[in-house]
């Protein structure tokens, strides 16, 4: 029997046997980053939505005022 107790291969761990991790899940790049990600992506698309709905705002606004001083 081997003595290697590297991560996938935990000799003498107790507990019974681990779960093969990939690469990614040991550099904690895990199924939970892709939940980080997207909410980050949704944060990120409604705060640009907010931004546009600011500015289109604003713009209504500016040609407003210009159509008035016009008269």
């Amino acid at each position: 029997m081997t003595d290697s107790k590297n991560i996938n291969n935990p000799v003498g761990q107790g507990g019974g046997q681990r779960k093969r991790q990939s690469r990614a899940e040991r550099q904690s790049n895990g199924p939970h980053r892709n939940l980080d990600r997207q909410n980050a992506a949704d944060k990120k698309a409604e705060l640009v939505r907010k931004m546009r709905e600011k500015a289109r705002a604003a713009e209504e606004a500016t040609e407003a005022g210009d159509a008035g001083t016009q008269s």
